[in-house]
């Protein structure tokens, strides 16, 4: 298992000498199937193989990280994958989408559905699918929800947290609550875990606490911008500034938010310098690509790629 490096960044975010803050980086795992998918899809891969499943299917949208990273791990896995685009409009620009061609470049099957039955999801099950997009397999298919949370992956996120029970606070962006849940099981009972929320309150609370009863956590919706994956000039040179210095490339939509978030707890005192407190890096930078394709449609500043 690859060991996550730590780097200490309250300089890089402007704070006092005296704040204890350390980033994991996550991202570096793999270059494909990084951070949190990395550690959600280690066990559902096993499980697929185990279970002689022909390969994955499994949901996202346009420029879903998961999609991307579970055709990575299916093709190191030598499986099939098959991927559940939300939007049949997407269907006519694929090609152009640096997720999606990413992701059949790596062999993964991808099926645009409408915006409608995506949101049914179907039950995930993969008789429903089968049948509605007239997929061949004699044999059935191992089918992960959307973001890829479920039990198996939560063991995963359990992980990360190895060897770091000598830190208070543990801060991570929160999507689907998977890796959330996940640190949460994984944690010392004297740490406390904070979720910087990527999307507007929906109770993603009460779908964590199916996963665990403790009460070591909690969730912040201070900082996802107004709407999921939405971007401000200013994050973009905040993500900038902060690549500039730090060598430390940030996606936009989950570890740049939660950074953000983080640095206003310290400067508003909900945390200090008594502290020691560790942010977790979820990975997401082939994400970059595509959310500089909308910046350039607004004439925005673009994200410094460390792709390219």
């Amino acid at each position: 298992m690859p060991l996550s490096r730590l780097q200490p960044i309250g300089s890089f975010l402007g704070l006092h000498d005296s704040i204890s803050l350390d980033l994991l980086r996550e991202d570096e795992l793999h270059p494909l199937v990084s951070g949190n998918k990395f550690r959600k899809l280690k066990y559902n891969v096993q499980a697929a193989l185990q279970g002689s499943y022909p390969g994955i299917l499994t949901f996202g949208g346009a420029y879903s990280n998961h999609l991307v990273a579970t055709a990575a791990a299916c093709a190191e896995a030598r499986i099939k994958s098959i991927g559940i685009v939300r939007g049949e409009e997407v269907a006519r620009l694929w090609k152009g989408n640096p997720t999606l061609s990413t992701a059949a470049g790596l062999g993964m099957e991808l099926h645009f559905v409408s915006r409608e039955v995506y949101a049914s999801k179907r039950g995930n099950v993969w008789a429903d699918w089968k049948s509605l997009l007239g997929l061949d397999s004699s044999k059935d298919y191992l089918v992960l929800p959307e973001g890829g949370t479920n039990e198996l992956a939560i063991q995963g996120c359990a992980e990360i947290l190895e060897d770091c029970d000598d830190y208070d606070v543990v801060v991570a962006a929160v999507g689907t609550g998977g890796t959330l849940a996940g640190l949460i099981r994984g944690s010392s009972p004297q740490q406390h875990i904070i979720g910087i929320s990527a999307l507007p309150e929906s109770g993603m609370s009460d779908l964590i606490r199916t996963f665990t009863k403790r009460t070591n956590w909690e969730i912040r919706y201070d900082y996802h911008g107004g709407r999921y994956a939405s971007i401000t000039p200013d994050l973009v040179q905040f993500m900038n500034t902060f690549y500039q210095q730090s060598g430390i490339p940030l996606d936009p939509v989950y570890t740049a938010k939660m950074l953000w978030g983080l640095k206003e707890l310290f400067n508003s005192g909900q945390l200090s310098s008594d502290q020691r407190v560790l942010a977790i890096h979820t990975g997401g930078l082939q994400g970059i690509a595509g959310m500089n394709q909308k910046l350039e449609k607004k004439q925005w500043p673009r994200i410094l790629d460390p792709s390219e």
